[in-house]
């Protein structure tokens, strides 16, 4: 093989790293972009769900505003729990 043949060759297999490489970074931009936008939707949810539990848990205990809290802090935390757990069931990889 010529000296401009392993030249030729050797840019060639560059470009095929080059190009992989981008490739990856591309899909990986993607996926970490998806996830930022997936976790900003889930906290707008929570903060929604959090501002509807407090609601009621205030109407429910207007005695006291720690002891309100507490029992509000105790619902969120059950369901958060609980939410964890089936999204940890039913997202888990096979």
């Amino acid at each position: 093989m010529s000296k401009k043949q392993e030249e030729l060759t050797r840019r060639q297999k560059l470009r095929a790293r080059a190009k992989a490489s981008s490739t990856k970074f591309k899909r990986e931009m993607k996926k970490s972009t998806n996830t930022a936008i997936v976790a900003a939707f889930g906290f707008l949810i929570a903060l929604s769900w959090r501002d509807l539990i407090k609601g009621h848990v205030e109407t429910i205990t207007g005695a006291s505003p720690i002891q309100g809290q507490l029992i509000e802090t105790i619902i969120i935390t059950i369901i958060a729990v609980l939410g964890i757990m089936l999204a940890t069931k039913f997202l888990s990889k096979k």
